[in-house]
């Protein structure tokens, strides 16, 4: 599961790049409750979005020409310039180097992994991450959808020491990766990874991307609610025995989340 008990390697942060805001903020307040609050000019329109008083995610407007509106996921570091040297040594490729916030608030890196996945580091200062995650509306689960199961364990097993579990999904849909922070038991697996031809890829041109779970106290009622605003289900809601029930979800502007409602006894 994950916590806001961060860990070196576990996820800390997420932000969406959206290229409408205003109309991002208004559909994930009528998905999952969530309230926007811009951090003001000098940011360039981020801000972040609470729940109940409590910070669940940022948002701040697409800033790379021809990107794809999408979530990037942030996992906890000691140190970004050291992650950013090891993601360099490793074969992957630094996007953005290693900056701060604000004084002494943290700093974060983004990068890119060989086979084309973006994913991004949070060095916490002040500023610790997440406020809450794992109940309904919040965080609950990571995803990688790769082209090279095998070279991306290598890759991320290097960077951040994660440990990966391998189980096969059912009716021969594959092979899934389960993984956990270096060092910590089965209750902290935080997120998964999986092995599909590029052509399933097509959200992103054919390249590996990284999407977050936001859990659901009810599937069908959230999946009912992207839809009335403006959204589209790709996958779902579909029950999955052991996990819950989940459906593949695209918002207004075509960023990818999943929607989980965990099966009653589960821990992820």
């Amino acid at each position: 599961m994950i916590t806001t008990d961060f860990v070196p390697g576990s996820p800390s942060w997420l932000d969406l790049g959206s290229p409408d805001t205003a109309a991002a903020a208004r559909f994930y307040g009528s998905v999952f409750g969530w309230e926007f609050q811009p951090h003001g000019p000098e940011t360039g329109g981020y801000g972040v979005f609470r729940l109940g008083g409590e910070t669940v995610a940022g948002m701040g407007p697409l800033t790379e020409e021809g990107a794809r509106s999408a979530w990037m996921i942030y996992f906890q570091t000691a140190d970004a310039d050291a992650t950013a040297a090891a993601v360099q040594r490793a074969g992957g490729t630094v996007r953005v180097p290693p900056m701060g916030p604000g004084e002494g608030e943290g700093r974060m890196a983004q990068f890119t992994d060989p086979q084309g996945g973006q994913f991004a580091v949070f060095q916490p200062g002040t500023y610790r991450g997440l406020e809450t995650a794992d109940r309904a509306g919040t965080l609950s689960w990571t995803e990688l959808y790769t082209t090279d199961a095998a070279a991306a364990k290598q890759f991320y097993g290097t960077v951040f020491g994660w440990a990966a579990e391998d189980m096969d999904l059912p009716g021969g849909g594959g092979t899934y990766s389960l993984i956990t922070p270096a060092g910590r038991g089965k209750e902290r697996m935080q997120g998964g990874l999986m092995e599909l031809p590029a052509e399933h890829l097509a959200l992103n041109g054919g390249r590996p991307y990284w999407h977050p779970v936001f859990g659901s106290a009810d599937c069908d009622a959230t999946v009912a609610k992207v839809v009335e605003g403006g959204g589209t289900v790709q996958m779902g809601p579909e029950t999955a025995e052991g996990v819950g029930r989940l459906a593949v979800c695209l918002d207004l502007a075509g960023a990818d989340f999943v929607v989980l409602q965990p099966e009653e006894g589960s821990t992820g």
